[in-house]
Protein backbone atom coordinates (compact mmCIF):
# COMPACT_ATOMS: atom_id res chain seq x y z
CA UNK A 1 0.00 0.00 0.00
CA UNK A 2 0.92 3.57 0.68
CA UNK A 3 3.55 2.76 3.30
CA UNK A 4 5.42 0.45 0.90
CA UNK A 5 5.45 3.09 -1.86
CA UNK A 6 6.60 5.81 0.56
CA UNK A 7 9.39 3.62 1.91
CA UNK A 8 10.53 2.70 -1.64
CA UNK A 9 10.55 6.37 -2.65
CA UNK A 10 12.57 7.32 0.46
CA UNK A 11 15.04 4.52 -0.26
CA UNK A 12 15.36 5.62 -3.90
CA UNK A 13 16.02 9.25 -2.85
CA UNK A 14 18.66 8.13 -0.34
CA UNK A 15 20.40 6.07 -3.04
CA UNK A 16 20.42 9.05 -5.40
CA UNK A 17 21.88 11.32 -2.68
CA UNK A 18 24.58 8.74 -1.87
CA UNK A 19 25.52 8.21 -5.51
CA UNK A 20 25.69 11.93 -6.31
CA UNK A 21 27.65 13.13 -3.30
CA UNK A 22 29.14 16.16 -5.02
CA UNK A 23 25.79 17.69 -5.98
CA UNK A 24 24.32 16.80 -2.58
CA UNK A 25 27.16 18.58 -0.78
CA UNK A 26 26.78 21.59 -3.07
CA UNK A 27 23.05 21.71 -2.36
CA UNK A 28 23.52 21.68 1.41
CA UNK A 29 26.40 24.17 1.17
CA UNK A 30 24.16 26.58 -0.73
CA UNK A 31 21.40 26.19 1.84
CA UNK A 32 23.83 26.88 4.70
CA UNK A 33 25.34 29.85 2.84
CA UNK A 34 21.96 31.51 2.26
CA UNK A 35 20.87 30.77 5.81
CA UNK A 36 24.05 32.41 7.11
CA UNK A 37 23.47 35.36 4.74
CA UNK A 38 19.90 35.85 6.02
CA UNK A 39 21.05 35.73 9.64
CA UNK A 40 23.83 38.21 8.89
CA UNK A 41 21.44 40.61 7.14
CA UNK A 42 18.92 40.42 9.97
CA UNK A 43 21.67 41.20 12.47
CA UNK A 44 22.82 44.20 10.43
CA UNK A 45 19.30 45.64 10.29
CA UNK A 46 17.62 44.74 13.57
CA UNK A 47 13.96 45.43 14.07
CA UNK A 48 13.23 48.50 16.11
CA UNK A 49 11.03 48.08 19.11
CA UNK A 50 9.00 51.12 19.97
CA UNK A 51 7.64 51.63 23.45
CA UNK A 52 3.99 52.01 24.18
CA UNK A 53 2.46 55.44 24.07
CA UNK A 54 0.07 56.13 26.91
CA UNK A 55 -3.44 57.32 26.14
CA UNK A 56 -3.35 61.05 26.64
CA UNK A 57 -5.64 63.86 25.70
CA UNK A 58 -3.87 65.78 22.96
CA UNK A 59 -6.08 68.82 23.45
CA UNK A 60 -7.95 70.70 20.79
CA UNK A 61 -6.72 71.04 17.25
CA UNK A 62 -5.00 74.33 16.52
CA UNK A 63 -7.14 75.54 13.62
CA UNK A 64 -5.04 78.67 13.09
CA UNK A 65 -2.71 76.55 10.94
CA UNK A 66 -5.60 75.57 8.71
CA UNK A 67 -6.66 79.06 7.68
CA UNK A 68 -7.10 79.16 3.89
CA UNK A 69 -6.16 75.48 3.67
CA UNK A 70 -7.04 74.04 0.24
CA UNK A 71 -7.67 70.39 -0.54
CA UNK A 72 -7.93 69.45 -4.20
CA UNK A 73 -9.27 66.05 -5.19
CA UNK A 74 -9.80 63.95 -8.25
CA UNK A 75 -11.77 62.22 -9.81
CA UNK A 76 -14.98 64.15 -9.06
CA UNK A 77 -17.22 61.19 -8.31
CA UNK A 78 -20.25 61.17 -6.04
CA UNK A 79 -18.39 59.20 -3.36
CA UNK A 80 -15.38 61.55 -3.48
CA UNK A 81 -17.65 64.59 -3.14
CA UNK A 82 -19.36 63.08 -0.09
CA UNK A 83 -16.04 62.23 1.56
CA UNK A 84 -14.58 65.67 0.93
CA UNK A 85 -17.77 67.38 2.17
CA UNK A 86 -17.51 65.37 5.38
CA UNK A 87 -13.83 66.28 5.76
CA UNK A 88 -14.43 69.98 5.12
CA UNK A 89 -17.47 70.66 7.29
CA UNK A 90 -17.86 67.93 9.90
CA UNK A 91 -14.39 68.24 11.41
CA UNK A 92 -13.86 72.01 11.32
CA UNK A 93 -16.20 74.88 12.16
CA UNK A 94 -14.95 77.25 9.46
CA UNK A 95 -14.61 74.53 6.87
CA UNK A 96 -11.72 73.81 4.57
CA UNK A 97 -11.71 74.90 0.95
CA UNK A 98 -12.13 71.90 -1.35
CA UNK A 99 -11.67 71.99 -5.10
CA UNK A 100 -12.36 69.18 -7.53
CA UNK A 101 -10.28 68.47 -10.61
CA UNK A 102 -11.12 66.32 -13.60
CA UNK A 103 -7.77 64.53 -13.82
CA UNK A 104 -4.63 63.91 -11.82
CA UNK A 105 -2.59 65.98 -14.28
CA UNK A 106 -4.93 68.93 -13.71
CA UNK A 107 -4.50 68.47 -9.95
CA UNK A 108 -0.70 68.46 -10.25
CA UNK A 109 -0.76 71.54 -12.45
CA UNK A 110 -2.97 73.39 -9.96
CA UNK A 111 -0.71 72.42 -7.05
CA UNK A 112 2.26 73.98 -8.85
CA UNK A 113 0.51 77.38 -8.91
CA UNK A 114 -1.13 77.17 -5.46
CA UNK A 115 0.54 78.24 -2.24
CA UNK A 116 2.18 75.83 0.15
CA UNK A 117 -1.11 75.14 1.99
CA UNK A 118 -2.43 72.98 -0.88
CA UNK A 119 -2.82 69.21 -0.58
CA UNK A 120 -4.09 66.94 -3.34
CA UNK A 121 -6.11 63.77 -2.82
CA UNK A 122 -6.34 61.18 -5.60
CA UNK A 123 -9.07 58.62 -5.00
CA UNK A 124 -8.17 55.23 -6.46
CA UNK A 125 -11.55 53.78 -5.55
CA UNK A 126 -14.13 54.18 -2.78
CA UNK A 127 -11.78 52.69 -0.16
CA UNK A 128 -8.28 53.93 -1.08
CA UNK A 129 -6.59 57.22 -1.90
CA UNK A 130 -3.18 58.82 -2.29
CA UNK A 131 -2.07 62.19 -0.95
CA UNK A 132 -0.13 64.62 -3.12
CA UNK A 133 1.88 67.31 -1.35
CA UNK A 134 3.63 70.26 -3.00
CA UNK A 135 7.39 69.90 -3.43
CA UNK A 136 8.03 72.48 -0.72
CA UNK A 137 6.73 70.23 2.07
CA UNK A 138 9.64 69.00 4.20
CA UNK A 139 9.72 65.26 4.74
CA UNK A 140 10.16 63.94 8.24
CA UNK A 141 13.52 62.34 8.95
CA UNK A 142 11.76 59.42 10.64
CA UNK A 143 10.51 58.09 7.31
CA UNK A 144 13.58 58.80 5.22
CA UNK A 145 15.28 55.55 6.21
CA UNK A 146 12.46 53.39 4.86
CA UNK A 147 12.63 55.09 1.45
Amino acid sequence: GVWRQTRALLFKNCLIKCRTKKSSVQFYDNVLFFLFWLILMSMMHPQRQYGEVANTNLGTLDTSMLVNFVIGYTPPTRMAREIMKKVAFDNFEDGIITEEYLSEEELQEASAFKPSNFVGVVFNDAMSYQLRFPDSVAMSSIYMESR
